[in-house]
């Protein structure tokens, strides 16, 4: 029998801080993406090279990818992804200079969402280990 048949509350599963934190991170970075897409567009920054559309694209498709990823942070994969899409942002440094703010900003917050809060995931494993026995 399953908790919902019984009655019973089904438990959630445990989020490490990292999952939490990161997955926030990734999901307002979806929005600021999505935006500087249409920046990408608005000030024609694509030179000629492609249609300036392509900005409209490239930042849909990046608010997609940004957001799945946030939810795929409980799995290491899914960590590597929000680090590559971190350095994806960091390219588009390269089309509109203003957009490096964007990485500073959002890879700072996800370098201490994984790093930080892996630390102290782990101390409050290390203090529940003692506090059992």
């Amino acid at each position: 029998m399953t908790g919902e048949a019984s009655g019973a509350p089904v438990p959630r599963r445990y989020r490490t801080l990292p999952e939490k934190v990161g997955s926030v991170v990734l999901g307002f970075e979806s929005i600021v993406v999505f935006l500087a897409g249409l920046v990408i567009y608005g000030l024609g920054a694509l030179d000629g090279r492609l249609p300036d559309w392509w900005g409209i694209v490239a930042g849909v498709v990046m608010f997609v990818i940004t957001l799945a990823a946030s939810g795929t942070l409980r799995w290491a994969w899914g960590r590597i992804l929000g680090w590559a899409i971190q350095l994806v942002v960091a390219l588009g440094a390269f089309l509109v200079p203003s957009i490096l703010l964007i990485t500073i900003i959002f890879g700072a917050l996800y370098a201490y969402a994984m790093i930080g809060g892996s630390k102290i995931e782990r101390r409050v494993a290390a203090q529940r280990r003692a506090q059992d026995g």
